[in-house]
């Protein structure tokens, strides 16, 4: 599974990609704008530091509008993925620029059938948004487990699973149960993975054991 970081602070991102978990990022233009920076100049920043993909949505709701600022952002890096909304012009952009040899991801998916449509339009990557079901009575893992199922059916399905609305770790690791391809995390939730009382409590137990014997490794 491939860990991307969900955020635009570059000083969180900069931190999180030194410790080798990082494989992309992902952006939107909530967390572009808490930046209070200028959009390209924060994209193309986040794409100089992180080795793999990293989504930049587009603004425009209508497929010409989307088709203009989507090949305006992949010119900035490489490395840029772009996120469209799932809407009919939505899948349509992403058709047209995937042919055109641009990543896209499809964002906010809440159903197995938008997920269908997703595949059907050549995406790069899928967002389902799991917190967001979940925050209106329905599982979101639920939809993981069918869009992994109905993907695996069609080798001509090429389009990846990125959880996203992740909430939490145990989102984290039932969407590593189920198969998704990759989990999009905000930085707390990535920091909460490695955290265990009983971690702490060992490291304690060794430190106060060696502490008693009296030795260094490195005189310092």
């Amino acid at each position: 599974m491939k860990f991307f970081v969900d955020t635009a602070d570059v000083n969180e991102i900069r931190s999180l990609v030194e410790t080798g978990l990082v494989d992309g990022v992902t952006t939107n233009p909530t967390l572009v704008a808490q930046t209070g920076r200028r959009f390209e100049e924060v994209i193309a920043e986040i794409s100089d530091m992180v080795p793999g993909p990293v989504s930049a949505e587009v603004t425009a709701t209508d497929l010409e509008g989307m088709l203009a600022e989507g090949r305006y952002l992949a010119k900035i890096a490489s490395n840029i993925v772009i996120k469209v909304p799932l809407t009919f012009d939505g899948l349509k952009a992403c058709s047209i620029l995937t042919q055109e040899g641009t990543q896209v991801n499809v964002t906010l998916c809440f159903s197995a059938a938008q997920a269908i449509l997703c595949a059907k339009a050549g995406a790069t990557f899928v967002s389902p948004f799991l917190g967001r079901l979940d925050d209106i009575g329905e599982t979101g893992m639920d939809l993981i487990h069918q869009i992994v199922e109905i993907y695996s059916n069609y080798k001509e399905f090429k389009t990846q699973i990125l959880a996203a609305s992740i909430r939490s770790p145990l989102h984290v690791v039932e969407a590593a149960r189920l198969g998704a391809d990759i989990v999009t995390i905000p930085p707390k939730v990535l920091r909460q993975l490695y955290l265990h009382p009983l971690t702490d409590k060992g490291i304690s137990f060794f430190l106060a054991d060696w502490e008693k014997t009296g030795q260094k490794i490195l005189a310092r």
